[in-house]
């Protein structure tokens, strides 16, 4: 698989490009964060001492860029020193470039901020499952797999398993899959509040006031060898908080259905 150089990074791009989209973004939503709304970052700690690639980031979704926006604000202060923090914008002097992040490739097709972020560090995919609104059913594309691996071959990467912003969506096997053939290092993200501080795109701000969370947790223990992808993925499930269980209203929705379904009867 290709290899990063000085100049530009597996992918090709380049470098001193990459830098500069990432300080020019960090620069323009930086107060969305630390300013109009106030993000709350813990476990970072757990963040030292990691390898410069096969790192694999699971997280739940909420917004298609304000996620990703955050993540990147967390882990640049952090290749900084800066743990729990972003309150010293400094770090986007030196961004943390071998950072990717995988997306779906008709959000990553629409528009020029879109291709912009690209640019900063997308690993694009197309869904199996569903394609511009409707549901449907098509092979995994192979190539794109190959481009995942290289991302953990030469640095970090985010993935989202349930590939939607919708919450408690069910969770895709293929991240399981991927983590059993490459067996990176895997660590959990959980995030809160993007939803209700940004609209769906994570454009716009909704509401000010908002202390969105982040909560970057110890990596996983995983026995490559002998679990299943089934078992794989529901482990991340429960670190991210997407299981049943995390569903407050997940009884109250099981109740109404049993009741609905008897007055039917």
């Amino acid at each position: 698989m290709a290899k990063k150089n000085i100049f530009t990074d597996s992918f090709g791009n380049i470098y001193i490009l990459k830098r500069i989209i990432i300080f020019i973004l960090g620069v323009v939503s930086y107060r969305r964060f630390n300013g109009f709304n106030k993000l709350k970052i813990t476990g970072t700690e757990n963040l030292t001492d990691l390898p410069d690639s096969n790192v694999l980031f699971v997280s739940n979704h909420q917004t298609y860029f304000a996620d990703v926006a955050a993540m990147y604000h967390a882990f640049c202060a952090v290749n900084n020193g800066y743990h729990n923090t972003i309150k010293n914008p400094v770090y986007l002097l030196n961004p943390k470039v071998d950072f990717y992040y995988v997306a779906a490739e008709e959000t990553m097709n629409k528009g020029i901020l879109a291709r912009i972020f690209k640019i900063a560090g997308a690993v694009t995919v197309k869904r199996t499952w569903r394609a511009e609104g409707k549901n449907i059913n098509r092979m995994v594309d192979m190539s794109e797999i190959e481009n995942i691996m290289k991302a953990l071959d030469n640095g970090w990467v985010i993935t989202f398993p349930q590939g939607t912003t919708s919450a408690f969506a069910q969770g895709r096997k293929g991240t399981a899959k991927l983590i059993k053939n490459q067996r990176p290092v895997v660590i959990p993200i959980k995030i809160n509040g993007f939803r209700r501080a940004f609209d769906k795109k994570g454009l716009k701000i909704k509401v000010t006031g908002v202390k969105p969370t982040m909560e970057f947790q110890p990596a996983l223990e995983i026995d490559y060898d002998n679990e299943s992808a089934t078992e794989i993925l529901d482990k991340i499930m429960h670190a991210i908080g997407q299981t049943p269980e995390h569903n407050l209203l997940h009884d109250y929705d099981v109740k109404q259905k049993e009741i609905k379904s008897q007055s039917q009867q």
